[in-house]
């Protein structure tokens, strides 16, 4: 999936300001570098249907020298079908979410499924890390790494909570029409698929 260079140039704009603004303290670099910021903003609203107040939320408000956040996502069997929760807005995903502080990708993988599914899990093996624009749509402004963690139930059950409505095992020939595509969408799912059935699968990274 190709970056329009248009986004590629914001991107760029956006990191250069960003590294200025962490290591410079002379006033007049802090000033043009918080311009240089705005104008990647402006482009990104310009092209896109985000306001520009959304766009300095997504794009502009971190600090020090950037880099990609972590998505993780839990990818957990039963019977030769695949868990997938339902989003409060309709569409189906794998379990998961953003790295938090203070966690790492094996903790956050066995949090997020618990929060989304009420399941008990143990993460045991990295199926793929992937440069989340080279495979999901929308692009973002932004990059992210994303982390399919294959997990074993310990126990527990479907617990209400504010982010999923429902949890269900579906086999691959019988997935949802409605992937939340821009979290995990078929290819991945078929991956995660060819990684269970495979003992001797080695992990796929971008």
């Amino acid at each position: 999936m190709k970056l329009e260079k248009w986004l590629k140039w914001a991107i760029e704009i956006q990191s250069l300001a960003q590294s200025g603004l962490a290591y410079t303290d002379n006033v007049y670099d802090i000033e043009r570098y918080e311009r240089l910021r705005e104008i990647s903003a402006e482009m990104i609203s310009e092209k896109t249907d985000l306001s520009i107040d959304k766009v300095k939320n997504l794009f502009c408000n971190e600090t020090g020298y950037q880099t990609p956040k972590i998505d993780t996502r839990a990818v957990i069997f039963q019977h030769n079908k695949i868990l997938l929760v339902r989003e409060n807005n309709g569409t189906w995903s794998l379990p998961g979410g953003w790295c938090d502080v203070l966690e790492s990708i094996k903790s956050n993988t066995e949090k997020e499924a618990k929060e989304e599914t009420g399941l008990d899990v143990k993460a045991i093996r990295i199926i793929a890390i992937q440069d989340r624009n080279k495979h999901n749509k929308p692009v973002y402004a932004y990059g992210v790494c994303k982390v399919f963690v294959l997990c074993d139930v310990l126990g527990g059950k479907f617990t209400e909570n504010i982010e999923t409505t429902e949890m269900k095992y579906f086999s691959l020939n019988d997935l949802p029409n409605k992937l939340a595509e821009e979290k995990s969408n078929k290819e991945q799912i078929e991956m995660c698929f060819k990684a269970y059935h495979d003992p001797n699968w080695e992990t796929q990274f971008d």
